[in-house]
């Protein structure tokens, strides 16, 4: 025993000093339950501290033994609640305070806002739970949710997402929802659209006159406004439910009367509706589900997810049976599967009485007009479409239409990219300083950009009527609160009559506004998509229906030489007239009838197009392409697949965007993988002058081709596939020449045609065993939905605005 130690005294080390750190977490780290996974982590710990949100995101302050400082560090990633996204994590070492417990502290709104909103999230396994469950005091509740799941970027006002910066804040919580947010070990522990039966929002059904619907709606009579709107449904009417991000025009998928009532009344034409579905099971007779789809349809998000239809399906015992006016044509079904509690309660729950077991589930607008979000507008301008409204006390800060996916080569490929991933930003190779881009006027998306990332915003939709340039404005002043980006640049496309670049052109207030290339900014969207840095130069391939061109010309069957500062136009599709514009894009005859002159064709009376072609116009449009009257020359993809679609006898006239070319593509599914030869374009080189390419594909022959099989009365279907092939091996022969005199081995496939996964995969599947690497869309779309990321990247680097 050591001298001077008492006799059985312990010999213990000295304790470990206590240190403190403040940790800033930034990602998607607000409205997804962090800070009380952080409270609940540091209490586990034994650490003291606080936690709060700022415009920067999380921050914490925990205080304790290094060790478990260190192991707080560690975990904060890791283990995230599952909506959360941690991009980074912070640490700094500050003084010691001394704290006793952990506290969540009030949020600090002041700064600048570098946090990152979270999506809207279907309902979540726990609510379900709830909502089905008789003994509970949600049972039923319409507005469930709780910190992983339920509404976020459509109620949020501003930042940091607290109740009182939502469209909530107008619903003071019960006691008894007050006590769970204000307990830790609660899952609706600081869950702002935390709601009850007692304290939440509250449901509304108003129904028609059906004597004179001039007349306002008037309140149903009954006390339980879902089982109401079911019993309508189940009727044949057709309900306006307001949902998370507008509201949904909805109807029995399974009434041929009704559906087609619903089409005639929006004036939709052959465009196929969306489809919701009680359970997958109920579809699976219909459709091709592999995992990936079955991942998406799922998950959290639940986007309307495209499926292949099966060719001849079979009739399932007790599966219920689908409307063939649903998806006239078409050769996939878009379906989802509920994503919001009342979602489920429509479709009902076990023991409910029958009911609809399919609902169509379109946008509730106008067509051509942005999704309805406003109650009293819902009621005036869907009064011509809707039997009743289901309606309710919540508003919906921000318009917010179903996201549209497919799987593609085993990824998902973006149709439209709106709730559920808005506003979730693409992380961009190149920094940049703060700019705006505008988009194009069909499929409007626009786009913030600061440092390394972009923001895109919900669909907004073509710019043709004032609703949509309104919604637009909306859009970009709701995205600069909740992103804090102030734009310092502007971009927009460089056709002259947008009505996207007329508005940054009127709202620059001395900041300048670059205009890009339409087929160069597809292209470097997927170039930034894919984390392409500078002085990395692709072949872009960029495929669509209309961009405005150097030589003032319409584009759009374009192989481009670019990167991010510019671009050399090494390929095109032959130029042919386009006579008359929208009218031909409506009309595919027309094209067919053009392009047959083009080739040298004679309009005979045995081919498709010409008897489409009504009598009286025929001469007008020969007259019209003798003289070039309003004809302006294109090179366009778009408007080729249009042609040989009638050609083929497929479709000649088109009620909404792509139709004929989607009429073709599923023609082509149908012709199984032994299709013949299939037909080729001539390659010659091109004219000197400005704006044209080194070379151009004639299709004079592919259509000489066309005229003879249809004439030998070959199969509509192989018809079709010999066309899709003939585009794919164009690519291909395309880009080994640009390979030849470039260098050049990465291949970017982008534009609106390249959604057709038919020929997407046949061309990537050629490009690949060539030895190319080949990028495809994967986190915006081919289509003009994409464009306003690769205006932002073209447009930081022609303004020499990078940040280097």
């Amino acid at each position: 025993m050591t001298t001077g130690q008492a006799e059985g005294a312990l010999v213990t080390a000295p304790p470990t000093a206590a240190a403190r750190r403040r940790i800033t977490v930034r990602g998607v780290v607000q409205g997804v339950g962090f800070r009380p996974f952080v409270h609940t982590l540091a209490t586990e710990l034994g650490l003291t501290g606080h936690v709060t949100n700022t415009g920067e995101g999380v921050v914490a302050e925990v205080e304790g033994a290094p060790a478990a400082l260190a192991r707080f560090g560690e975990r904060i990633s890791g283990e995230a609640p599952p909506l959360a996204v941690v991009e980074t994590v912070d640490g700094q070492d500050i003084a010691v305070a001394g704290d006793a417990g952990f506290r969540i502290l009030p949020s600090r709104a002041h700064g600048p806002s570098r946090t990152l909103v979270a999506p809207d999230a279907a309902t979540c396994e726990a609510c379900l739970a709830e909502l089905t469950d008789p003994a509970d005091r949600r049972h039923r509740h319409p507005f469930l949710s709780c910190t992983h799941c339920g509404p976020r970027f459509t109620i949020v006002t501003a930042v940091p997402y607290d109740r009182a910066l939502t469209t909530m804040d107008r619903f003071p919580m019960c006691p008894r929802c007050a006590r769970e947010y204000a307990d830790p070990g609660d899952r609706r522990f600081h869950a702002q659209p935390i709601a009850c039966h007692d304290c939440g929002p509250r449901l509304r059904l108003l129904t028609a006159d059906p004597a004179d619907r001039t007349r306002p709606p008037r309140p149903a009579p009954g006390t339980d406004p879902v089982a109401d709107t079911r019993r309508l449904l189940a009727d044949g009417a057709i309900v306006a439910v307001k949902g998370l991000g507008g509201y949904h025009l909805v109807c029995d998928a399974s009434d041929d009367t009704v559906v087609a009532l619903l089409r005639h009344r929006k004036a939709r034409g052959d465009k196929p509706f969306a489809l919701m579905a009680r359970h997958l099971a109920d579809v699976e007779h219909l459709v091709r589900v592999g995992a990936e789809e079955r991942a998406l349809l799922s998950g959290s998000v639940r986007p309307i997810v495209l499926l292949r239809r099966t060719p001849h399906p079979a009739p399932a015992p007790g599966a219920p049976t689908l409307s063939d006016a649903v998806a006239p044509g078409s050769p996939d079904l878009g379906v989802m599967l509920p994503y919001t509690p009342l979602h489920h309660l429509l479709l009902g729950l076990p023991g409910d009485p029958p009911g609809p077991r399919l609902l169509v589930m379109t946008s509730g607008n106008v067509a051509g007009e942005p999704i309805v979000t406003d109650d009293d507008e819902a009621v005036r301008r869907l009064a011509h479409l809707a039997d009743a409204w289901l309606t309710h006390d919540r508003p919906i800060r921000i318009p917010c239409d179903d996201s549209v996916v497919r799987i593609s080569d085993g990824e998902p490929l973006f149709v439209r990219r709106s709730r559920g991933y808005a506003p979730f930003p693409v992380p961009l190779p190149v920094p940049v300083r703060p700019a705006l881009a505008t988009g194009g006027d069909l499929k409007n998306v626009l786009c913030l950009a600061e440092g390394h990332r972009a923001w895109l915003s919900a669909h907004i939709g073509d710019m043709d009527d004032l609703a949509t340039q309104l919604a637009f404005e909306q859009a970009e002043a709701h995205l600069e609160t909740v992103t804090g980006v102030h734009p310092q640049l502007l971009a927009a496309d460089r056709h002259p009559g947008y009505r996207s670049g007329r508005w940054a052109q009127s709202h620059t207030d001395g900041r300048p506004l670059v205009r890009v290339q339409h087929h160069h900014a597809h292209i470097a969207a997927a170039m930034a998509e894919h984390g392409l840095r500078d002085g990395r130069a692709v072949i872009g391939v960029a495929f669509d229906g209309t961009g405005y061109g150097d030589d003032h010309t319409v584009w759009g069957g374009e192989i481009l030489l670019a990167d991010y500062d510019g671009y050399r136009r090494f390929g095109q599709l032959a130029y042919v007239p386009l006579p008359g514009g929208d009218t031909t894009v409506r009309r595919p005859y027309r094209m067919a009838l053009a392009h047959l002159r083009a080739a040298g064709i004679d309009w005979a009376e045995d081919l498709p197009p010409v008897t489409a072609c009504p009598p009286d116009e025929r001469p007008l449009l020969a007259r019209q392409l003798e003289r070039h009257l309003n004809c302006v020359p294109t090179s366009s993809m778009g408007r080729l697949f249009d042609a040989v679609s009638s050609l083929a006898g497929v479709c000649h006239h088109a009620g909404y965007e792509a139709q004929a070319a989607i009429a073709l593509e599923a023609a082509a599914l149908a012709a199984g993988e032994d299709h013949g030869p299939g037909y080729a374009f001539a390659l010659r080189a091109g004219p000197a002058g400005p704006g044209a390419a080194d070379l151009v594909a004639d299709p004079a022959p592919v259509l000489t081709a066309v005229v003879e099989d249809v004439r030998a009365g070959t199969a509509v279907p192989l018809i079709a596939a010999r066309f899709h092939t003939a585009v794919a091996d164009l690519v291909r022969r395309g880009c080994a020449l640009a390979r030849e005199r470039a260098g050049l081995t990465t291949v970017a496939l982008t534009g609106g045609v390249f959604a057709n996964t038919l020929l997407a995969e046949a061309t990537a599947r050629l490009l690949r065993e060539d030895g190319f690497t080949v990028l495809r869309h994967r986190r915006v779309p081919p289509n003009d939905g994409g464009l306003a990321l690769g205006q932002i990247v073209v447009a930081a680097r022609t303004a020499g605005a990078a940040v280097r």
